[in-house]
């Protein structure tokens, strides 16, 4: 069942799907489309599961679940991957590259192979307070508190001078 993303609870279950080129309108209407009747259908075990989804910053597709009404299984985390590569598919993005790094360049999202973004950190080109996106976050409360973060903050630390 879909609700709006702002009114899960900060406890709500994140998976964050970072997409390696900006949506474009048309885009987000196909996103909006899909994910409506994805959730609308997500199951664990022929139960209904409580969901919502956002946007952000044209760039990240977050996919919440009120576990406190159901938690996830293992076949319900599958059918929100094949979702996921659905609209990979459809939008001829990649959302599931996890050694692609994002972060902040003024107001620009840069997304960069891990290792250019290894390359940055050792030319100072990326430093301790660089704005970098941790898409390890596991809660919508850590989305707001821990996903947008300066880099020594972050496992990105790792790669700093």
């Amino acid at each position: 069942m879909l609700v709006d993303y702002n009114s899960l609870p900060n406890t709500a279950r994140v998976w964050v799907y970072q997409s390696d080129r900006k949506f474009e309108k048309d885009d987000l209407a196909v996103i909006k489309e899909e994910a409506t009747e994805f959730i609308n259908s997500w199951t664990r075990h022929g139960d209904d599961l409580k969901g919502g989804y956002t946007v952000l910053h044209n760039q990240f597709l977050i996919l919440a679940l009120d576990e406190s009404f159901a938690n996830a299984s293992g076949c319900s985390i599958d059918s929100s991957v094949r979702f996921i590569k659905k609209i990979e598919s459809q939008l001829s993005v990649d959302l599931m590259n996890k050694l692609n790094v994002s972060f902040k360049d003024g107001e620009n999202i840069n997304i960069v192979p891990l290792a250019d973004f290894q390359k940055y950190a050792k030319t100072d080109k990326i430093c301790s307070e660089t704005i970098v996106f941790n898409n390890m976050v596991q809660t919508k409360g850590e989305m707001a508190t821990k996903w947008q973060v300066a880099a020594k903050n972050s496992w990105h630390q790792r790669f700093l001078n």
